[in-house]
């Protein structure tokens, strides 16, 4: 993966300057090692499924991203066989869901 390119943070994100890159080096890693797949459902919308057994670091992510970031929202839902998540951002905050998409592309199969 290319170096972090925050570009795609918006000022409304909250959480501190300094602790953006282990964000998205957390978000880097999930995808690394549990992303099966990653699908645009419109342009303010994304699905993951991700491996089974990440609900547990799934949830803990996705909470404390939306909670820095409330515009977000992460709807987790899980089977035995995989961990599927909603991400959604209002209207004019679709360059964030680019970014985030960006960061999985090539690490599950895109559709």
């Amino acid at each position: 993966m290319s170096p972090i390119d925050e570009g795609w943070v918006p000022e409304a994100c909250t959480l501190p300057t300094a602790l953006r890159p282990l964000r998205v080096a957390e978000f880097d890693e999930l995808f690394a090692t549990a992303l099966r797949s990653q699908r645009r459902l419109s342009p303010t919308a994304m699905r993951w499924e991700l491996a089974a057994g990440t609900e547990a670091v799934v949830r803990d992510l996705v909470a404390r991203e939306s909670a820095c970031c409330s515009f977000f929202t992460f709807d987790v839902s899980a089977t035995p066989d995989a961990v599927a998540v909603e991400v959604r951002v209002p209207v004019g905050q679709e360059e964030i869901l680019d970014g985030l998409a960006d960061r999985g592309r090539g690490r599950g199969t895109e559709r």
